[in-house]
C-alpha cells in the first residue's frame, strides 16, 4: 500500500551523472531517496517548473535494470521539445528533478516471464527494451533474446557499444540493426524501414511462440504489430508501446 501511494506522489531525484549516448541523446543517472524499485519496461513522469510557476511534464521510460540502485532515464533531444531540450542541454550533475512513478504494468518483462524474447524498437523506443536486456543480464537469465532496432544513422544508435559487448559475451543474445537514412561505408546490416520480410528473417517462427515487445513511433509500432500478427504470431504475446512525434 505504501509503495502504491509513493507511485502517485511527486518526489525529488538528484542527478548524479550525465552520460552522452549519441550527439542527441543523454542518460541521466538519478539518486532517488526511498525508491521502491521498478519493473523493466516501466516509466516515470518528469515535471519541470519555471520561475514564473509554469509547469510542464513528460513521460520517460526507465533505462536501468530493476537491480540497479539508481534510476537512469535516457532522453532523446527533440528540437522543439521544451522538456527534452532542457534535460539534454541544461541539466548537469547536482541538479534536482521532480518525478513520479514508476508507472505502467502491461509493457513489462520479468525473468520469470520466460521467452524467447523478441524486442523491436525504433529510436528512443529502445529505452524500455534496454531495461529488459539489462535485467536479463543482471539476473543471469539465459532466455534466448533477439533485438531488432531501427535508427536513422549509425551515429544515432543508442547503447551501441553496450549492446555489442553484451552480445559478444552471451551466445543467447543477438542484436540486429537497420538504418533508415544514412549508413557508413561497408555497412552490412539492414538499411530500410522494418517490414514483414525483415521480421520474418530475424524473429522466431510463430510455432516457437516468442514474447514480443515493440516500442517506438506510432507508425513503426503499428507496422510491426500488424506484420507479426499477419505472420501468425499470437496477438496476446505481442505487446506494444508507442509515442507520437510531438512533445518532448
Amino acid at each position: 500500500m505504501v509503495a502504491r501511494l509513493y507511485r502517485t506522489l511527486w518526489r525529488i531525484g538528484e542527478v548524479v551523472g550525465v552520460v552522452s549516448e549519441t550527439p542527441r541523446t543523454k542518460s541521466l543517472v538519478l539518486d532517488v531517496p526511498g525508491w521502491e524499485g521498478h519493473k523493466a519496461g516501466q516509466h516515470v513522469d518528469v515535471r519541470l517548473t519555471a520561475p514564473d510557476g509554469y509547469q510542464t511534464q513528460r513521460s520517460y521510460s526507465i533505462a536501468s535494470a530493476p537491480e540497479d540502485e539508481r534510476v537512469v532515464l535516457t532522453v532523446d533531444r527533440l528540437d522543439d521539445g521544451e522538456v527534452s531540450t532542457y534535460l539534454t542541454d541544461v541539466v548537469t550533475a547536482g541538479d534536482r528533478l521532480e518525478l513520479r512513478g514508476p508507472i505502467g504494468g502491461y509493457f513489462t518483462w520479468e525473468e520469470g516471464d520466460g521467452g524467447p524474447l523478441f524486442l523491436v524498437g525504433g529510436g528512443s523506443g529502445v529505452v524500455p527494451l534496454m531495461a529488459m536486456t539489462r535485467h536479463r543480464a543482471t539476473s543471469g537469465s539465459d532466455v534466448p533474446t533477439r533485438l531488432l532496432l531501427s535508427f536513422r544513422s549509425h551515429e544515432e544508435i543508442i547503447y551501441r557499444e553496450e549492446l555489442e559487448d553484451l552480445a559478444a559475451h552471451d551466445g543467447s543474445l543477438e542484436v540486429f540493426y537497420t538504418l533508415t537514412r544514412a549508413r557508413p561505408q561497408g555497412w552490412t546490416g539492414y538499411h530500410r524501414r522494418i517490414d514483414a520480410r525483415m521480421l520474418e528473417e530475424v524473429s522466431w517462427g510463430p510455432h516457437e511462440s516468442p514474447l514480443a515487445f515493440v516500442c517506438g513511433p506510432t507508425p513503426l509500432v503499428e507496422t510491426v504489430g500488424t506484420a507479426l500478427v499477419g505472420l501468425g504470431h499470437d496477438p496476446a504475446r505481442v505487446k506494444t508501446e508507442r509515442f507520437g512525434a510531438t512533445g518532448g
